[in-house]
């Protein structure tokens, strides 16, 4: 029986969903946790079910199943079950950027940390205590800078500028 929620998009969609996910794989991120990241983006709700991601992507329950675990674990989709439904629906976290990116943050500060136990251990007048002082600034400058703008985007997502990227916030 074929799944009611499963997603028939156009041959455009199809190859917009392929190319969103190559550029994720190709900035890191796993090949098919991308392409279903790509197809719940362009999902008009922001939600399939696993039935209709193996028929959008033509993946495997398995492929599936392991790409929602992985896009649970990093915080991009949620697993939801509709009342009075067996099946559950997988959604894209709400405010997914920001909360990927305070990821980001909490990761720069190990790093900072980690590059300072080196130069503790090597010495910052050495080659590699030169390279790790680099690595602990880059870290430090970005941790310290990006709360301001998560601030930003935050405060301006409120006020509902968030779409229009022309505004005059994206120039201050």
């Amino acid at each position: 029986m074929a799944d009611p929620d499963a997603a028939h998009p156009g041959d455009a969609t199809v190859r917009f969903v392929e190319k969103l996910a190559l550029g994720l794989a190709e900035m890191g991120w796993p090949r098919t946790p991308a392409r279903v990241f790509a197809a719940l983006m362009m999902s008009e709700q922001g939600r399939l079910s696993a039935g209709a991601l193996r028929s959008t992507l033509s993946v495997s329950a398995a492929a599936v199943s392991g790409a929602v675990r992985y896009l649970e674990q990093v915080g991009l989709v949620t697993r939801e079950r509709v009342p009075g439904e067996r099946r559950d629906t997988y959604r894209l976290h709400d405010d997914f950027w920001y909360a990927s990116f305070l990821k980001r943050d909490r990761m720069m500060k190990l790093w900072s940390e980690t590059a300072s136990e080196g130069i503790d251990l090597v010495g910052a007048n050495s080659p590699i205590g030169r390279r790790l002082t680099e690595m602990r600034d880059f870290f430090d400058f970005f941790a310290a800078e990006l709360p301001a703008l998560f601030d930003r985007w935050h405060a301006r997502r409120l006020a509902g500028n968030a779409a229009s990227p022309g505004s005059a916030d994206c120039a201050s």
